[in-house]
């Protein structure tokens, strides 16, 4: 019985310092193939070696990256967000929104169809038809396949008449 009683002690108190160890843990660097200071600059590496009394970590702060490369959900909330500002009419907030989803999820197709949605609204036709060509690139079995290169005929047909005109 002793025995028992002692083994989940000791079971309850590993469960406990298990816990414990993964709180009392500073923020983790995101694993990368890539060591720690490679993708730093030579001026923040000699920076690092000088350790001045008081100095802030703007340095460093400064040479990180805003937003991970590959962030699926970002992308996703990105998307969201950007429908928003196009249903509100703000076209410069919806394209950087948009930028910012194809960043976070590079070779996905939705925000390219919107983004070329957003700069067509906007006006900026050549740059809608890349947006649109690049969405049928990545989804040409798309069920609005026949309605986007609808969309790019006809821009096509805006351009070249304003080049004539």
């Amino acid at each position: 019985m002793r025995f028992k009683t002692f083994i989940r002690w000791l079971v309850a108190l590993g469960v406990l310092e298990m816990a414990s160890a993964g709180y009392g843990q500073g923020p983790q660097q995101e694993s990368s193939s890539k060591p720690p200071d490679a993708g730093a600059p030579a001026s923040a590496k000699k920076s690092d070696k000088s350790d001045k009394p008081g100095k802030s970590d703007t340095d460093s702060t400064k040479n990180a990256p805003d937003q991970p490369k590959w962030d699926p959900l970002r992308a996703e909330n990105d998307i969201e967000v950007a429908q928003h500002y196009m249903h509100i009419g703000d076209y410069d907030a919806a394209i950087d929104r948009l930028q910012d989803a194809i960043d976070s999820k590079p070779g996905y197709a939705i925000p390219f169809r919107y983004l070329g949605e957003a700069q067509e609204k906007k006006g900026l036709k050549k740059q809608a038809i890349k947006s649109y060509q690049r969405y049928l690139d990545l989804y040409p079995r798309a069920e609005d396949a026949a309605k986007i290169r609808k969309r790019i005929d006809k821009l096509y047909k805006e351009v070249e008449k304003e080049k004539k005109g």
